[in-house]
């Protein structure tokens, strides 16, 4: 994968509707007999983000659009053709990033698909599927920007994340004069950004190329490396409820079938411009979690 400074803003397809799918903003509507038994019953509770550009986006319209959105669709049809049932009905749930857990163990939610990075501690309480993409941790900054260039320069700064993520903190532990600043959504972090309340960013380089693009000429991305290194990789996966080892090999296959049809390339490219920070995952391979 090409490395540089600055990421190039990927180009974002914000407006994609989905025909057959329901938004809520609350309440359950979930089976409590595991996401396979939905998925057959025809009504299905998928979890994603709102508000992110590329990912998961809440449109205007009531659609929902971006390659989290894209991809669980995609697993959800392919599970139910492979089993002879009918594509089901979607309801999108909201799930921010400090929820996604209780969702998934309170049975709100069949499946969740929202950056969710999977590591060890919440390997511990949910099951997942994937990862179906890698992605690696940088800053939004201003577009007038000059201080802060890399890694290193953060020190002494106003950092913002959102509460429940941990690529903040992991700053925080590599520069322990950072400033936190923790908000309750992504979209809360680029408000104080653009207002000046906050000197940097920082999560998934696919979370902050969306958000770059849909604001032209107001903020840029920026590589964080150690030693020559990302700072961090991150590999997102579908969760679902803990020890659900069929619909977890269910998703697995379906991921498996995304990638090698070639519908992830076409799905990066439609949402995240094919960008360069994210390359496909190994669905099933959980040997990076420490």
């Amino acid at each position: 994968m090409k490395r540089s400074t600055i990421l190039r803003t990927a180009a974002v397809t914000a407006t994609t509707a989905l025909a057959g799918t329901a938004l809520v903003a609350c309440g359950s509507g979930s089976s409590s007999e595991g996401m396979l038994a939905a998925i057959e019953a025809g009504e299905v509770t998928v979890g994603t983000k709102y508000d992110q550009p590329g990912l998961g986006l809440h449109n205007p319209d009531g659609s929902m659009s971006g390659l989290d959105v894209d991809v669980a669709e995609y697993v959800v049809n392919s599970i139910a053709e492979e089993n002879g049932w009918d594509a089901p009905t979607i309801t999108w749930r909201e799930t921010p990033s400090a929820q996604r857990e209780t969702l998934i163990q309170n049975g709100e939610v069949d499946l969740i698909a929202a950056t969710y990075s999977i590591n060890k501690g919440r390997s511990e309480s949910v099951n997942f599927g994937g990862p179906y993409l890698v992605t690696h941790q940088a800053l939004l900054v201003r577009e007038d920007e000059n201080e802060i260039t890399d890694l290193e320069s953060l020190d002494g700064k106003i950092l913002c994340s959102v509460t429940g993520s941990t690529p903040a903190q992991k700053v925080k532990d590599a520069l322990p004069g950072v400033q936190l600043q923790e908000y309750d959504t992504y979209s809360s972090c680029v408000e104080a950004l653009r207002q000046g309340n906050i000197d940097a960013m920082t999560t998934d380089a696919t979370i902050l190329l969306g958000y770059s693009a849909q604001a032209p000429g107001q903020f840029k991305v920026i590589e964080m490396e150690q030693d020559g290194e990302p700072f961090t990789d991150e590999y997102y996966g579908i969760g679902l409820a803990k020890d659900d080892q069929e619909a977890t090999d269910a998703i697995n296959d379906a991921l498996t079938k995304l990638h090698e049809s070639g519908e992830f390339d076409t799905l990066l490219d439609k949402n995240l411009g094919g960008d360069e920070a994210v390359s496909p995952g190994t669905p099933g391979d959980l040997s990076f979690i420490e």
